[in-house]
């Protein structure tokens, strides 16, 4: 099996990267990294149900990640309320499988326990600043790719949703969100009715540096990874062609620079703020 769990890893790197760095078969745990190289983003799923005590086992697993310092400040939301759920999916209609996944989950940034913990101790919290939200969103996104790790290795397809985030008031009230926890990600979960292609990534030259930062050739360096997108997994169509017309080369640069073109969550900010977080 080790070796053909390296020609996975390989198949699935050249995939997404455009090329695949030597890949030793006698690795322990190259089964894993299999898993992990040929990662796909799951939005359809079978009617099978996933059961509460793999969903809990799941979410346990995910929160043995690494946390700074042991500040454990992340969470797991099991929006298990069919009405909760109604209401978070309307708020998205272009995300239907948020509705239609077997199970919804939300990663949620915690600040409050390790914060009240100063409280009940008769310490001042001193570190009260960006850093302290930082921290807690760093563990939540930790956890919650740990929790995709997870899911995958039993058979279960996952969808992150960070759009989510797009009505972080209404979620954060929605699930009775108190002071200092706010919203990372939902998440999809269930088994895959399909098998999704692999999603083309910017080339290793543009994401991997060594001893200094390198963007030398930069533009020449991401055309190339647009072309290479375009011919392994084109666009299916292209974003506001009514304000942006149609272009001839429609890569992943094209599409983020209109994608965000538009300003998007501007009230974030004002939202985490309200939450009791700093970010002075």
């Amino acid at each position: 099996m080790s070796e053909g769990d390296a020609d996975r890893v390989r198949d699935a790197l050249l995939a997404r990267f455009g090329e695949s760095p030597p890949v030793d078969a006698s690795l322990a745990g190259i089964d894993e990294l299999a898993r992990m190289a040929g990662h796909r983003t799951h939005r359809r799923y079978t009617e099978r149900a996933v059961g509460a005590d793999l969903v809990r086992l799941l979410c346990a697993c995910a929160l043995s990640a690494p946390s700074k310092s042991d500040l454990q400040q992340a969470d797991i939301m099991i929006v298990s309320d069919p009405a909760k759920r109604d209401v978070i999916a309307d708020l998205l209609p272009d995300q239907p499988h948020v509705r239609d996944a077997p199970v919804f989950l939300v990663f949620l940034a915690n600040g409050r326990r390790f914060h009240d913990l100063f409280a009940r101790r008769d310490r001042p919290f001193v570190n009260d600043h960006l850093d302290a939200f930082f921290n807690s969103t760093v563990d939540a996104a930790l956890v919650l790719a740990s929790f995709l790790r997870a899911a995958e290795a039993v058979g279960l397809g996952c969808c992150p949703i960070s759009v989510i985030r797009d009505h972080a008031a209404t979620v954060s009230a929605l699930l009775d969100l108190p002071e200092r926890v706010i919203p990372v990600s939902g998440l999809c979960l269930g088994w895959p009715a399909d098998t999704p292609p692999i999603t083309p990534r910017l080339g290793l030259d543009l994401t991997i540096h060594e001893n200094r930062y390198d963007d030398g050739e930069i533009a020449a360096r991401i055309a190339a990874s647009d072309r290479r997108r375009a011919g392994r997994m084109p666009y299916r169509r292209q974003r506001d062609e009514a304000r942006w017309g149609t272009a001839p080369d429609y890569g992943w640069s094209e599409d983020k620079a209109r994608q965000y073109a538009t300003p998007q969550r501007a009230d974030f900010g004002a939202f985490v703020r309200g939450k009791g977080f700093r970010l002075d």
